[in-house]
C-alpha cells in the first residue's frame, strides 16, 4: 500500500536546471576551468562540495579546502540571485492537479531535495504549504546519493520507505531511494536508470502507479 510519495524539487517540482547551469557556468568562466552542459548534468541531485570536486576534476590548479568552499558559496551566491526569476507558473498544472490527487486521496506528500535553497524555491512557487514534510540539504549531514534525506521525510511522514514512492530526475536521487529502500520513480534521465523501479512519461503517471498498487493491496 503506497502511503506517501516524496518528489525530489530541482528537475521535478519546478525547472531549475538552467539557472544551476548559468551560475557554475560563471564560476568555471572566471576560474578558466572547461564547463558545458554535459558536465552539469553530472552535477545533477548531489551537494555542492561534490559539485565542485567534479568540476575541478578539469582544472590545473590545485585548490585548498578553503577556496574550494568559497566556489561553492560564489556559486550558490549567483544560483541565489537568479532564482527571483521563479514563478508560480514555473510549477506546471500537471504537477500541481498530480499533487492535488494524491492529498485527496490521503497521501502524503513531501519534498526530499540536497538544495539549500528549497523553502525559498516553495515560496516562490507559492508552493510553501503545500506538503506535509520538507527536507532540504540543510536538515542532514549526508545528501544524496546518502539515503538520510528521504528517510527523515518519510519519518515526518509517518510512512515506512516501502510503502513510499520516491519521484527523481537525477541518478544520485535514484541511488539514494534505492539504499533506502523506497520506490523509485524517475522521470527525464533518471526514467533509464537501471535502478529505477518505475519510469515516468510524466508526473502524472503517479495517479497511475499509486491506483494499481493500493487497489492490488486491497484484495
Amino acid at each position: 500500500m503506497i502511503t506517501a510519495v516524496i518528489f525530489d524539487l530541482d528537475g521535478v517540482i519546478c525547472p531549475t536546471d538552467e539557472y544551476h547551469y548559468q551560475a557554475w557556468k560563471k564560476v568555471t568562466d572566471d576560474e578558466g576551468i572547461y564547463f558545458d552542459r554535459d558536465i552539469n548534468n553530472q552535477l545533477r541531485g548531489i551537494s555542492r562540495e561534490d559539485c565542485v570536486n567534479v568540476i575541478l576534476k578539469r582544472s590545473n590548479k590545485n585548490y585548498t579546502e578553503e577556496e574550494k568552499t568559497k566556489l561553492g558559496e560564489k556559486k550558490n551566491e549567483i544560483y541565489k540571485s537568479l532564482l527571483v526569476n521563479v514563478k508560480p507558473s514555473d510549477c506546471s498544472t500537471q504537477v500541481r492537479s498530480t499533487i492535488d490527487w494524491l492529498k485527496k486521496k490521503g497521501i502524503k506528500v513531501g519534498i526530499g531535495s540536497s538544495s539549500t535553497n528549497a523553502e525559498y524555491i516553495l515560496e516562490k512557487l507559492g508552493m510553501q504549504n503545500t506538503f506535509d514534510a520538507v527536507v532540504s540539504g540543510d536538515d542532514v549531514d549526508l545528501v544524496k546519493p546518502s539515503p538520510d534525506i528521504f528517510l527523515l521525510v518519510a519519518k515526518k511522514l509517518n510512512s515506512n520507505p516501502e510503502n513510499t514512492l520516491v519521484v527523481e530526475d537525477a541518478f544520485a536521487g535514484i541511488q539514494a531511494a534505492k539504499k533506502g529502500n523506497f520506490i523509485a520513480c524517475g522521470v527525464g534521465e533518471a526514467a533509464s536508470y537501471y535502478q529505477t523501479d518505475y519510469p515516468l512519461k510524466s508526473i502524472a503517471d503517479v495517479i497511475l502507479i499509486v491506483t494499481k498498487n493500493n487497489q492490488l493491496q486491497k484484495k
